[in-house]
């Protein structure tokens, strides 16, 4: 079984690890705490792991590619939509330090609960919110980034209005095949480009059509 250090080395060398912020991030916090029992000796190997309810936690590949392209900044106001484990609003948390904030939306009870329990025992500040998250989150908008972490078939209409001019968001689209896209908003408009091809589970909740 993989080890931290290895993980971490063998994601430097293939260029999914860039920055020395999302290094640190992922080098300080412990995978382990964000799964079940059964899952954590496995936590450092590179691939998805369940966490029950038919979910899973994506591979550490996966969360550095995404970090490194969300270009997270210390103060940002940051929407996760599919909190899962909670693994994810951490590292987000790490990033934006004690002047950002984090919200990451989860549709599962007992999933949103714990996620907010792993967050508490890892010592960081992101709130857990168990809602669907089609809808994003206006309650809170706009946002500098928003990470969406299971697959829609289509763009969800509500989350691009909910970013700031200048905020991006990172969103896996698609049915069987899918699609990264990096979402910008801009004074021009919305632009998106495909950026790398990915296999998510698919978001639940509202009709996604």
């Amino acid at each position: 079984m993989a080890s931290k250090e290895q993980t971490l080395s063998n994601l430097i060398l293939s260029g999914y690890l860039k920055s020395k912020p999302v290094i640190l991030a992922m080098r300080k916090l412990s995978r382990e705490l964000f799964l079940p029992a059964s899952q954590r000796p496995f936590a450092w190997e590179d691939r998805p792991l369940p966490i029950g309810f038919g979910q899973t936690i994506s591979a550490p590949h996966m969360y550095a590619f995404m970090l490194e392209a969300a270009q997270i900044k210390p103060g940002m106001r940051i929407l996760e939509i599919g909190a899962g484990s909670g693994y994810g609003a951490a590292l987000l948390s790490l990033l934006a330090g004690k002047k950002g904030e984090v919200i990451s939306l989860e549709i599962v009870p007992e999933l949103a609960a714990f996620a907010q329990d792993n967050l508490k025992k890892a010592g960081c500040k992101a709130q857990v919110v168990c809602c669907d998250g089609y809808e994003g989150y206006p309650q809170k908008a706009p946002f500098d980034r928003i990470l969406v972490t299971a697959a829609c078939e289509h763009m969800p209409p509500a989350l691009p209005s909910q970013l700031k001019l200048g905020g991006k968001m990172l969103i896996p689209v698609g049915k069987f095949f899918q699609e990264l896209l990096l979402v910008e908003k801009t004074q021009q408009g919305i632009f998106q480009k495909p950026i790398l091809p990915v296999l998510f589970v698919p978001l639940t909740g509202k009709i996604k059509g």
